[in-house]
């Protein structure tokens, strides 16, 4: 559980010193909390291409030429 504390002197709630909301008093005091940034990263994608298909094709075949004597 997250508290907020009013670092800073207030005047009006009679604060000299760091205080936490839940902090009762004789005065009304509102304190806010300062807005929160939370920075949010998206996952990283990996993106596959296929590749070229390399496909060899063995043959038993010799290749000559028979000429003529």
């Amino acid at each position: 559980k997250m508290s907020c504390y009013d670092l800073y002197p207030s005047a009006a709630c009679g604060a000299l010193r760091p205080q936490p909301l839940a902090d009762s008093g004789n005065e009304p005091c509102v304190r806010q909390c300062p807005d929160s940034t939370t920075v949010i990263q998206p996952p990283a994608v990996v993106v596959t291409f296929p590749g070229p298909i390399l496909s060899s094709f063995p043959q038993d075949s010799v290749v000559g030429s028979a000429g003529a004597p």
